[in-house]
């Protein structure tokens, strides 16, 4: 790959990229040695991780789902496959209305920050016949796939909150009848007479469905920004084909730049409280390890 494209990656400074699923591939590449230019790993940012993923999906997923269906939530079984920022978000401001949550979960941090919430962790078959609302929320693909579907029972609404668009063996589910109800709204027949109904073609639902607040983009976008600007103005040689972290100063100077919309005053350290704390008065002022 370096060899093909030597020419063109000679022009190129590093690059920038805030999907899971592209976070996931750099590593792969930069581990294989086949990544030729530093890439800045966005996703992981805290004001990009807990400002798109949770904050927005928290609201989006309720606008997209109401959007398309005017539904009533209350009530409501739902099954959110994946308890990731994304997932987390989803749960939040679902159980608010509400509604029964199941949760499908690989990571046992995860699983028990679920459990600890109140969502049942379960098997996907153990419930995909009685839930009301299918939600992926995964980064991954297959994960709802056709004997899954099979198992919904009619009048389940099915979509995907995640990144990718094979979640949802959408393949599988052209196998079917399709009615367009409206504008990204699908009604799926089966041979059985069943139905069910499937959001944005499983494609990211919020993206296709809901509105796209200007807060967030702002935040999200300023992230990137600091990403490539610190990319480029570094010296040569300080990255290197490799994946990096945004310097946590950077973070924090997107959060800075976001305070006044809600006019919000921060607190300084004085001398002595900086020094105890064996950190700088102007920060950064967590680790790069730390999780919020």
């Amino acid at each position: 790959m370096c060899t093909k494209f030597s020419g063109t990656f000679k022009m190129i400074r590093g690059v920038v990229e805030e999907s899971v699923t592209g976070v996931h591939r750099l590593y792969q590449m930069a581990q294989g040695g086949k990544l030729c230019v530093p890439a800045m790993n966005v996703h992981d940012s805290v004001t990009k991780t807990k400002f798109d993923n949770f904050y927005y999906c928290r609201e989006s997923i309720i606008d997209s789902i109401k959007r398309t269906t005017g539904i009533l939530f209350g009530g409501k079984r739902i099954l959110v496959c994946g308890y990731g920022e994304v997932g987390k978000g989803c749960c939040q401001s679902l159980r608010g209305l509400g509604t029964i949550i199941y949760v499908t979960e690989i990571d046992p941090i995860c699983a028990l920050q679920a459990c600890m919430n109140g969502f049942r962790v379960v098997l996907i078959e153990d419930v995909v016949a009685e839930v009301d609302i299918l939600i992926t929320a995964t980064g991954n693909r297959n994960v709802v796939v056709s004997k899954h579907l099979d198992s919904l029972k009619s009048g389940c609404i099915v979509c995907n909150m995640g990144h990718t668009d094979g979640e949802i063996d959408v393949e599988y589910l052209r196998k079917m009848q399709w009615e367009k109800l409206e504008h990204q709204v699908d009604q799926i027949k089966f041979p059985d007479g069943k139905h069910i109904i499937l959001l944005a073609e499983g494609r990211t639902v919020n993206w296709s469905c809901s509105s796209l607040p200007p807060l967030v983009l702002s935040i999200s976008s300023a992230t990137q920004a600091l990403a490539l600007v610190e990319l480029y103005n570094a010296p040569l040689g300080r990255y290197k084909g490799d994946v990096y972290l945004l310097p946590k100063k950077m973070d924090e100077h997107v959060a800075s730049l976001h305070l006044d919309e809600f006019d919000a005053r921060l607190t300084s350290l004085n001398d002595e409280q900086a020094a105890y704390l064996g950190i700088a008065k102007a920060g950064p002022f967590k680790p790069t390890y730390y999780r919020y």
